[in-house]
């Protein structure tokens, strides 16, 4: 496998690392506008450990294709992550086949602070069919990055998920393949008074079924549903957001978290 640095206009080479299976490139110099990180060599249906920069925590992620473009986020679209991520002129990018321990485990399934707003065949992958304004910092991959400040809103580390004030907002995240789940945890965003919260709400399972859900009005602490047992789910949406009877309205999501295994 191999990691490469180039500016896509020009494909000048930056730097580049390769092995077996792991990479590990540390390059000295300065990203610039239009610059990408290439991830080549992969083999389909595959779980790795990504580590893009070293302020952005290393991802567990699913890859279904052989090779994965990830640009690197300039103006706007950096506002959403960590201001040291992709800065200075000293950079860190890792790629490795996950243990079998790793992939096994009980874990957070929609932990994906490697995500995009446009990609293919990495997985999870958050989408929605609204984001407020089209602005990064209320794109709904910020929705499983793995922050959880609800106090405030905006850049980092306050991004979420925004719905632009439209009723029929829907956020879905794709797991890419079956998956067992026992427990979703949601933070809702809590900057009041600018935000208002959602009572209620439905969970939808592929496998057609659904959850209803009642939300308080949380400031620090997750929306907790368990006993949900659901098995060889590829995905979940987040749908039928109701508001409560507030002046404010701005609802938001900062965080989805869905706990249980690969299922077998």
């Amino acid at each position: 496998m191999k990691i490469e640095v180039y500016n896509d206009w020009d494909h000048v080479n930056k730097a580049e690392s390769s092995g077996q299976t792991q990479a590990v490139l540390a390059w000295d110099g300065e990203y610039r506008k239009g610059d990408i990180i290439e991830f080549s060599g992969l083999k389909k249906g595959r779980f790795y450990k990504v580590k893009v920069d070293a302020a952005i925590e290393e991802a567990l992620v699913l890859i279904e294709t052989e090779r994965v473009i990830y640009t690197v986020p300039f103006y706007e679209k950096k506002t959403s992550y960590n201001p040291l991520a992709f800065f200075g002129n000293r950079h860190y990018i890792s790629i490795r086949e996950a243990k079998e321990y790793e992939i096994g485990a009980y874990k957070n399934l929609a932990l994906n602070p490697f995500d995009q707003h446009d990609v293919e065949g990495v997985y999870p992958h958050a989408s929605a069919n609204v984001e407020t304004r089209g602005e990064a910092v209320f794109a709904a991959r910020n929705a499983i990055d793995g922050c959880i400040a609800t106090r405030s809103h905006g850049e980092w580390p306050y991004e979420s998920w925004g719905i632009n004030r439209q009723d029929d907002a829907c956020f879905k995240l794709d797991f890419g393949r079956g998956v067992d789940i026992d427990r979703i945890e949601i933070y809702t965003r809590a900057d009041f008074p600018h935000d208002n919260w959602w009572v209620k709400g439905v969970l939808e399972f592929s496998d057609g079924s659904t959850r209803e859900l009642t939300f308080d009005k949380h400031i620090d602490t997750p929306h907790i549903f368990d006993n949900i047992d659901k098995k060889d789910i590829r995905w979940i949406k987040l749908r039928d957001l109701i508001k409560a009877d507030d002046p404010s309205p701005f609802p938001a999501l900062t965080q989805i978290e869905v706990y249980g295994n690969e299922h077998a």
